[in-house]
This record gives structure tokens, sequence and C-alpha cells, in this order.
């Protein structure tokens, strides 16, 4: 199984593929806290029994460095011994808007991870 994640502050987008040509979105992470986020993530990659985690990373932007250092450190605390793949993320939050009206819905932040698990699967 592959499965994306979106890092953000409150919440942790979550997208699944159980093949090479279907991605689905699910539930989403709440971020109370980094350990919190980083435990459940794993319990979460755990459950849906993954071999690979496609990670989204913003590339590009006034900020890019330390949103890649905060992510890759997120992922460090996560502790997968599966494959690790850093996917660029960019505009996938724009495309996300276009599908989910409310961003504020956990929704939102799956569909991001689902656009960024379809770009590594090179199947969007």
């Amino acid at each position: 199984m592959i499965v994306a994640i979106d890092v953000g502050l409150k919440r942790i987008g979550v997208a699944f593929a159980p093949n090479k040509v279907l991605v689905l979105p699910s539930e989403p992470i709440l971020r109370k806290n980094r350990v919190q986020a980083a435990n459940d993530t794993l319990k979460m990659l755990k459950e849906k029994n993954a071999k690979t985690l496609v990670v989204g990373l913003p590339k590009g932007g006034s900020s890019e460095d330390e949103m890649q250092r905060r992510i890759k450190h997120f992922i460090s605390l996560v502790g997968f011994d599966g494959e690790i793949i850093y996917q660029d993320e960019a505009y996938s939050s724009f495309e996300a808007s276009a599908l989910v009206k409310d961003k504020r819905d956990g929704k939102f932040d799956s569909i991001a991870a689902m656009i960024i698990l379809k770009r590594y699967l090179g199947i969007l």
C-alpha cells in the first residue's frame, strides 16, 4: 500500500493507493502537537499496512527551506521504516480548493494529499 500525506499545522491530509491506478482520500489526522501527530501518523501507516510513504514537500517560495526542514523533522519523529519519498506539492492546495468548498474541512487536506499521490504515480 502507498500512503501520501500533506503535512499542515492543524491537520495532516491522508490519501492512499491500494493499487497504482486508484487513489482515495482518507480521514485527516488532527494535529494537537508534533508528538501526538507523529504517533497517530505511524499508527495510521501500520493500520493501512503501508510500504511506501509519499510526503508532500513545498518547492519554491520564500519559506521553502524552513518548511522543508519542519516537514523532514516531523517525518523523522514518525519513525516509519518503509520507503519515504518526497514529492513536490506545488499548487496541490490550489487544485484541492477547486474540488472542496470549505478549506477548514479536513477533506481539503486529504484531497491535497490525493493530488500529491496521483502526481507521484503519474496519473494526474
